[in-house]
């Protein structure tokens, strides 16, 4: 059974700074595209960022880019999302989500979600 669970949300001040964390298992981790997604209230579900199975690249929406991070580390199975400089407009629920190499980033599985509020 694959279970993504995220972790390290809270609240948070405007211009200050959270890591979120996903624990994966029940999947071959390293054969997996990791990718964070967020939910504002009233919205639609957006991309925010997403690693490749390997580690070696990278993507953002440019609305995070230059102040969020993705990472992994795949003996651990973990995926992170450093989230700096926050923004009022960061406030949703964010989603941990796995991508099969090879399935061009069609999103099987996701996590529960953590919610992120930024206070301004």
């Amino acid at each position: 059974q694959v279970q993504l669970v995220e972790s390290g949300g809270g609240l948070v001040q405007a211009g200050g700074s959270l890591r979120l964390s996903c624990a994966a298992s029940g999947l071959s981790f390293s054969m997996y595209a990791m990718g964070w997604f967020r939910q504002a209230p009233g919205k639609e579900r957006e991309f925010v960022a997403t690693i490749s199975w390997s580690g070696s690249s990278t993507s953002y929406a440019d609305s995070v880019k230059g102040r969020f991070t993705i990472s992994r580390d795949s003996a651990k199975k973990l995926v992170y999302l450093q989230m700096n400089a926050l923004k009022s407009e960061d406030t949703a629920v964010y989603y941990c989500a796995a991508a099969l190499r090879g399935t061009g980033q069609a999103y099987a599985y996701w996590g529960q979600g953590t919610q992120v509020t930024v206070s301004s």
